[in-house]
């Protein structure tokens, strides 16, 4: 069978906002996706649905400031000025679009937390949903797709390559699983099949420090659109950037959120002692984790931060496999986790009188709160999550050749993407994952809709 279609979007999670938004501006979209479990093992679906929107009318309605440039001066204060400030701009102007767009078109509750700040961020702009867990994100933009009449979903389907076609379109080549072959006529494809991060070789040469680690993410990030566009000749850059995390629970393999870090929860090593300033963020956390003997730690917390942390759905899931230990006192933590109780009490008294303002942290750490019992721990093991170099794009999320000229016919998002977040781990921000993964494919749409004769598209006023 075949389709000729406007838009083939590879990747059935943010890429669905491509598929959606180009449905909405008139195209006629296939979605592929070669994980048939995609519902549940792709990185949107195992995101906690992140999205920073400075400037969106839900900061205005909480009274809080912000903007862009604002955003885009963060994001260079925290890669150290190393990010792609082209698209991260792009990014930071679009995103209260974009979150405001997900509330209003495809009907997701979005909400605004602003009883903390995640590392990085000079003020409260990452928006989700309730539970933040990205299944509901992702499940709302599948309602959205189910909607629409202009949109097919062809799942599982792995795209193997992009042709060119006539006049200047492209043929999407697709194989299922029993080997049959599809050659799709279409004006353009969009990349969004994810990172590289299931591609134990890949992970190897690009990111040896986190090598390792467990891996959390989708298990079919397997490297395509690296592949496919190195077959068009597109450029790539940032391939030793990614997201890790400090604080996956050993015993469930499931995120422990660092909400609870920024609550004033202390990470320790297996000696009991702590080994650097937590807040720094949670992505660079990770392989200081894999640095420390053995490899694991615990994050250690009380009833407060606790009953905060229930607002994430990962934290309950955790709850659920048995993985939080609690005491009444530090010397039963100690001897219930198994490690020294002399380092553990003293290193939470320390935070303790960091807390008074009777103490300066030996690491930094300004932002500290007074624990009390019952005490919490859970065992944690560092992770990579997703990788966040790949193909070079420009604005509007076109791939680039190695002189800076747009590829014809093809866009990149998401993890097939260079991202934002610089070199290394040390530059990612909480939400600057899934902004480029919702954010690049949103754009994408807008221009390949601009670029059709308006005669075959209707075009909403503002689109990008």
């Amino acid at each position: 069978m075949t389709f000729d279609v406007d838009l083939v979007v590879a990747g059935a999670g943010g890429g669905l906002t491509a598929a959606v938004r180009a449905a909405e501006l008139g195209l006629d979209v296939l979605v592929v996706d070669s994980d048939p479990h995609f519902r549940r093992g792709n990185n949107t679906s195992m995101s906690t649905a992140m999205i920073p929107g400075p400037g969106s009318r839900f900061q205005a309605a909480a009274g809080i400031t912000d903007s862009p440039e604002r955003f885009v001066a963060d994001i260079a204060r925290k890669t150290g000025g190393t990010a792609d400030l082209r698209i991260a701009t792009a990014l930071a102007h679009v995103g209260a679009e974009l979150v405001e767009w997900l509330a209003d078109h495809v009907g997701m509750p979005i909400e605004l937390p602003t009883d903390f700040t995640y590392p990085g961020h000079s003020a409260p702009r990452v928006h989700s949903l309730p539970g933040r867990h990205g299944s509901a994100l992702l499940r709302h933009l599948l309602d959205a797709a189910d909607r629409s009449e202009r949109i097919d979903l062809l799942v599982p389907a792995r795209l193997t390559a992009v042709d060119a076609g006539p006049e200047g379109n492209r043929v999407a080549v697709v194989e299922t699983p029993d080997g049959a072959r599809e050659e799709i006529g279409t004006r353009a494809v969009l990349l969004a099949t994810s990172g590289y991060g299931a591609d134990a070789a890949l992970v190897a040469t690009h990111l040896p420090e986190i090598a390792g680690a467990h891996y959390h993410g989708g298990e079919h990030s397997r490297g395509d659109a690296l592949r496919i566009g190195g077959e068009l000749g597109a450029a790539t850059g940032f391939l030793d950037a990614y997201q890790g995390h400090a604080a996956l629970s050993a015993a469930a393999h499931t995120l422990v959120t660092w909400t609870a870090v920024m609550h004033g929860a202390a990470v320790v090593d297996t000696g009991g002692r702590r080994f650097g300033d937590e807040t720094t963020g949670y992505s660079e956390y990770a392989a200081a984790l894999a640095a420390r003997p053995g490899g694991r730690g615990w994050l250690v917390f009380d009833e407060r931060i606790d009953g905060l942390c229930r607002a994430f759905g990962d934290y309950h899931d955790v709850l659920a496999a048995g993985a939080v230990r609690t005491a009444d006192a530090i010397p039963e933590l100690a001897a219930v986790i198994g490690v020294p109780a002399a380092p553990l009490e003293s290193e939470l008294d320390a935070l303790a009188r960091v807390a008074a303002g009777e103490h300066v942290d030996r690491f930094g750490r300004t932002t500290a709160t007074p624990l009390r019992a019952p005490w919490h721990a859970v065992e944690i093991v560092p992770a990579l999550f997703h990788t966040q170099g790949g193909l070079l794009v420009d604005e509007h999320a076109r791939v680039l050749d190695p002189a800076g000229a747009p590829v014809p016919g093809l866009y990149a998002s998401g993890g097939a993407a260079a991202g934002i977040s610089g070199h290394g781990a040390a530059g990612y921000l909480a939400g600057n994952g899934l902004l480029p993964a919702l954010g690049l494919a949103y754009v994408a749409a807008g221009h390949l809709a601009r670029s059709i004769p308006t005669s075959r598209t209707r075009t909403p006023e503002g689109v990008r």
